[in-house]
């Protein structure tokens, strides 16, 4: 059916029509012709392959904000709390977190008995013998003697880790969107497009 001209209209009309043009809405006569429909599906197709070059961004942004809330709760958090805390936090991640705090603190204090050369062999040997959470406290106990403080030590050689972590990912991200640069995309653009297509706020 034909478009009325304005003033066959009714005065309802009229204000549905201005309602329509206000939000962009098409009529429907024109929205269900062919050129209309394939117009708008060679849209979707581009927006389908601009926000695919945004996931790999995506991706690296959401592990980055894992990784952010694991340093603080590294930080704030007494040591040996720290495995539990992140259970909580993060309870569908399928990781052994008090594995992976031990495995972190034995590759950082092998650098202070091999590399750094400031701590005993035995240190490490006890580490390796030792459960994330106990471990500090058998230190202060094997070694009441030690000038440092172990859980201060210890703490640092978890953050670095995050620490390291977090700035590789933002590498990551910066190459990423340097790669979109050189391809003539603003990244603000192609994030734009990524959260219209993916339905993110």
């Amino acid at each position: 059916m034909a478009e009325k001209s304005k003033d066959q209209m009714t005065l309802k009309e009229l204000q549905m029509q201005e309602l329509r043009e206000s939000y962009g809405i098409e009529p429907e006569e024109e929205i269900n012709t062919p050129t209309y429909t394939k117009a708008r599906n060679a849209q979707k197709e581009k927006n389908a392959k601009i926000a695919a070059l945004y996931d790999d961004i995506a991706e690296y942004e959401e592990n980055l904000k894992g990784f952010e809330v694991e340093l603080e709760i590294v930080n704030e958090h007494p040591l040996k709390d720290i495995a539990t805390a992140l259970r909580e936090k993060f309870p569908n991640e399928e990781r052994d977190y008090d594995k992976e705090l031990s495995t972190v603190l034995e590759a950082g204090w092998t650098q202070l008995v091999e590399e750094a050369q400031s701590h005993p062999k035995e240190q490490l040997e006890l580490i390796r013998q030792t459960e994330f959470s106990d471990v500090a406290e058998m230190l202060k106990a094997q070694y009441p003697e030690h000038a440092g403080d172990f859980e201060a030590e210890i703490r640092a050689i978890l953050a670095k880790r995050w620490e390291i972590l977090i700035e590789t990912i933002k590498e990551h991200i910066k190459e990423e969107k340097y790669d979109m640069k050189i391809r003539g995309l603003k990244p603000d653009y192609v994030e734009g497009v990524y959260k219209k297509y993916h339905g993110i706020e």
